[in-house]
């Protein structure tokens, strides 16, 4: 197979660009390096001829060309504008990414023949600000987005089903919990995990928004691309959730991450963020049905990961 990965030089796509090639597959990574970094596909160039980098702009209509020219089997796109505060203060950039590029993409992946398209959407903010009483919440729950963000991935999802039905297009969309793991950058509202590593190893104090009791489902960069690598051949037309199903509270996360950096010293509170959902977990039953998918690596082991990679970049600069 031939994939194609847009955001293939960022956090999740370069690992997904990694997963690829080990299992054989050719890949062509797509990226702006506006957040992706070259660094992050030393390993995939090491594949010789396998592997290719394009550096383009999902916002460029060109794109369209560029992706038929490479001409994939299966798409799979992760480039997006990632961070829900600044949909926020400047939602029309968030939707030139994240809505605009996805129609670009979707139009190359149609004008390059490709069988189909896997599509990173948000376990996080499609669905709102879900009742504590559905918990975990289903893809059954209904999609009302409370970001721009969400709204845009809501919308693509929506493109998704229009592009099979005009032209054939297959499609999976992953709703994905938060995402972890070595190579995330430390900023950004989804990076706690890198963003607490960073201070941690710096000796510095860690920052808990409100009273750290609100939850997070916390799935590990490895499970995440495995979903991804599964649905190029499964999964067709299905919204499905990628997550551990299960809560973590940020006060436990602290703990766990303080311990496993031998730091005794507690979080410092401060108030808490405007419009930040207090508990959010996903039901996962349906990836693993369809895909055959379940999540590997535990909270304790991912962030041990996490720190053993931070500390050897360290040592290396």
């Amino acid at each position: 197979m031939k994939a194609l990965v847009t955001g293939g030089a960022g956090f999740i796509g370069s690992t997904l660009v990694d997963r690829l090639l080990a299992d054989g597959h050719d890949v062509v990574a797509l990226d702006n390096l506006a957040t992706g970094t070259l660094a992050n596909l030393v390993d995939a160039r090491a594949h010789g001829p396998r592997f290719s980098f394009v550096e383009g702009d999902i916002r460029d209509r060109a794109v369209v060309a560029t992706i038929a020219e490479t001409a994939p089997e299966v798409v799979m796109h992760l480039a997006a504008q990632a961070d829900v505060r600044v949909s926020v203060t400047d939602t029309f950039y968030d939707a030139m990414v994240n809505v605009v590029g996805s129609v670009n993409v979707l139009d190359g992946a149609v004008a390059a023949g490709a069988r189909k398209v896997v599509f990173a959407s948000s376990g996080g903010t499609i669905y709102g600000e879900p009742a504590p009483e559905v918990l975990p919440v289903s893809e059954d729950h209904p999609q009302e987005p409370l970001s721009p963000y969400g709204v845009a991935k809501k919308v693509v999802g929506d493109y998704l089903r229009a592009y099979q039905a005009l032209h054939g297009l297959e499609w999976t969309a992953l709703a994905l919990a938060n995402v972890f793991g070595p190579r995330q950058d430390p900023h950004g509202e989804a990076g706690v995990i890198a963003i607490f590593t960073g201070l941690l190893l710096a000796e510095r104090e860690c920052t808990v928004f409100g009273t750290g009791r609100q939850t997070r489902d916390f799935v590990f960069v490895d499970d995440v691309v495995d979903a991804f690598a599964r649905s190029a051949t499964q999964g067709n037309g299905r919204l499905l959730n990628i997550g551990t199903g299960e809560e973590t509270s940020v006060n436990r996360l602290y703990e766990v991450m303080a311990a496993a950096a031998g730091v005794a010293r507690p979080a410092q509170l401060t108030p808490a963020r405007p419009g930040e959902l207090d508990r959010n977990v996903l039901d996962n039953s349906r990836a693993r049905e369809a895909l055959g998918w379940a999540p590997d690596v535990s909270l304790e082991e991912g962030i041990s990961r996490v720190i053993a990679w931070f500390r050897a970049r360290q040592a290396a600069a």
